[in-house]
């Protein structure tokens, strides 16, 4: 029975938490001996430029003066079906709903018998957000019936999907990962007292700052905090609401406190930093930030909202609470950072639950697993 195989992967190669799982996936895949093919646009984020056994393949947009726009959909099916066919995939496996589960449609239905089987992870948005708009809606639907299988990053989500669209196939829930051998709380690079040459406590939060984020209550969440002790807040990625964020910052006077990294591939470098991590948002199908800042020993204030509760432990490596409650939220970051024994707890039960649940260990042999059953 064949346990090493040929693997398309396809994913937007942002540092959204779709493309970063993929990558990390395809990482671990070909460490275990899996040939792994990328296949998008650009070199997907924090994916190195060499690494035995993986490859990328760039999707070149071009052009035609009879399109308003470029036709990337197309080329991607084009090239999927060029990759699948020239390296004789197994799996082509395709993060993200719209528009990749269509591609592989297509590209099944152009290679016929000698097509990969394709699977579909829906990472929540694709869900959530685009599929339920109405002129995505039938698509979304469709892309995820039409594949061999698929997969969902949460219980959450996979409930969501099935109430949402209707699904009666099977929805696999492989929840995110971490290396916990990268995300750890000694990281060597660790150096606190460069942004706390105080003893502040530190802060942080780490996004695409888009409005689902709320990382003004971030902002909102600090100043309160401010109010009682010195902290820093560590503001990790960039977005569309960075500059009202930053805006806030200065009306409430905290903006001298806040140290901005834009975007960062070696995040374990930083993450390792923190006393907390905030996260307020609106909801999150699963949270891989706050599993990466649990990995390194920090514990999570978040909402207790879509997947993050699968993820954090309410009270014992962090707390959730109800969306907005940035009264709450300060509350109960106090309640750690002005007790450093209770905070050693919540560090050490915070590595505890990445390491016991969420190591890649555990959660990538689950994919070879799925593979295993479609291929044979």
């Amino acid at each position: 029975m064949k346990d090493k195989f040929k693997i398309g992967i396809t994913c937007y190669p942002l540092p959204g938490g779709s493309g970063v799982i993929a990558s990390e996936l395809g990482l671990q895949l070909a460490r275990r001996g899996h040939q792994v093919h990328f296949i998008s646009y650009s070199l997907p984020f924090r994916l190195p430029r060499f690494q035995e056994n993986l490859f990328f393949h760039e999707v070149e947009i071009t052009n035609y003066p009879l399109f308003k726009y470029p036709p990337y959909t197309l080329t991607l099916a084009a090239k999927m079906a060029e990759i699948a066919s020239s390296w004789n995939l197994d799996i082509l496996h395709v993060h993200y709903a719209i528009p990749h589960a269509i591609c592989a449609f297509l590209t099944k239905s152009m290679l016929g018998d000698n097509a990969p089987k394709i699977i579909t992870t829906l990472h929540g948005t694709d869900i959530t957000l685009v599929g339920q708009e109405k002129s995505f809606y039938k698509i979304t639907k469709f892309g995820i019936e039409a594949s061999d299988a698929v997969t969902a990053v949460s219980k959450y989500l996979s409930e969501t999907t099935r109430n949402e669209f209707g699904i009666n196939k099977p929805i696999h829930c492989l929840s995110n990962f971490v290396d916990t051998t990268r995300f750890t709380p000694t990281n060597p690079a660790c150096q606190r007292e460069k942004f706390a040459p105080g003893g502040e406590k530190i802060l942080i939060h780490m996004s695409n700052f888009r409005p689902v984020k709320r990382v003004e209550d971030v902002v909102k969440i600090f100043a309160e905090i401010r109010k009682t002790i010195p902290a820093k807040l560590l503001l990790i990625g960039e977005g569309p609401q960075l500059d009202s964020t930053l805006s806030l910052a200065r009306q409430l006077c905290v903006r001298q406190e806040i140290v901005l990294f834009g975007q960062q591939e070696f995040v374990e470098n930083l993450l390792c930093l923190g006393d907390l991590f905030l996260l307020p948002s609106d909801t999150e199908s699963f949270g891989l930030g706050a599993l990466e800042a649990l990995s390194s020993g920090v514990p999570v204030i978040g909402t207790n909202l879509g997947g993050l509760p699968e993820v954090v432990k309410d009270g014992e490596c962090g707390f959730l609470l109800p969306l907005g409650d940035v009264a709450g939220m300060a509350d109960r970051a106090l309640e750690l950072l002005k007790d450093e024994n209770k905070l050693n707890d919540f560090r050490k039960r915070a590595r505890q639950r990445a390491v016991e649940h969420f190591d890649a260990d555990k959660i990538v042999p689950e994919y070879e697993k799925l593979y295993c059953q479609l291929l044979n």
